[in-house]
């Protein structure tokens, strides 16, 4: 029972004794287990032939991709920043990896937009106990996402025009489109696009890039011309 008065006393952070009781407990911080993309997400993956696909969470793991999205970004999921179950993140990548400069034309843009996506999610998911030891990583190791971090800035959607420099195609200018894909009822993802533009070089370097994903171990003289 709260006698007369006692809403003016106040806690050791200076808050009204009345206003924390009426408050809900704080949650405890979360492992959250994220749900797996169902067999149908992959079957809609797979039959995007054409164009670069992901879906990927809020944290930016990649948790399914496509043939031509493998390869697309085949240095990513090399990299020594993949987790051990083979999913790549695409802020471990910007940060942790020096290759990813050689890889992105405009790393700047890129590792800006990462950050801001990362700070949406935190607001969405305070609670994610893997984002914040992710997010408490990178500020650790990289003094570029420590810098944007600061910033503050805040990203929910990211659709753009992507540079890339591919090892076994070149250079590919790309548009990028991101969707919400829900994958049950207790998870959207995003489903994010590569796509270039109908008749542009970009297009018959992606063809290429495809056709070497279908038949591998032909790259060498099927790239030559593109150099």
């Amino acid at each position: 029972m709260v006698r007369a008065g006692d809403d003016q006393k106040v806690d050791g952070v200076g808050r009204p004794l009345l206003e924390r009781a009426a408050r809900p407990a704080r949650h405890k911080p979360s492992c959250r287990r994220d749900v797996e993309a169902p067999p149908r997400t992959q079957w809609l993956l797979d039959s995007i032939t054409m164009s670069a696909a992901f879906v990927r969470n809020g944290r930016l793991d990649v948790i399914a991709h496509n043939a031509l999205g493998r390869a697309f970004h085949t240095r990513m999921f090399d990299s020594s920043t993949t987790d051990k179950h083979g999913r790549p993140n695409f802020a471990c990548y910007h940060f942790l990896d020096t290759g990813s400069r050689d890889c992105f034309v405009d790393w700047e843009a890129g590792a800006a937009a990462t950050v801001a996506l990362l700070r949406a999610e935190a607001g969405r998911e305070p609670h994610d106990r893997a984002l914040r030891e992710l997010i408490g990583e990178l500020s650790t190791v990289s003094a570029d996402f420590r810098t944007m971090w600061a910033a503050h800035d805040v990203r929910i959607r990211h659709e753009h025009i992507n540079h890339l420099q591919h090892p076994e195609v070149g250079l590919l200018e790309l548009t990028y489109q991101s969707l919400d894909l829900p994958v049950s009822q207790r998870a959207v993802r995003d489903l994010s696009l590569y796509t270039a533009e109908p008749g542009s070089t970009s297009e018959e370097r992606l063809k290429l890039l495809a056709s070497l994903t279908a038949t591998p171990g032909r790259g060498t003289e099927a790239t030559d011309h593109l150099r």
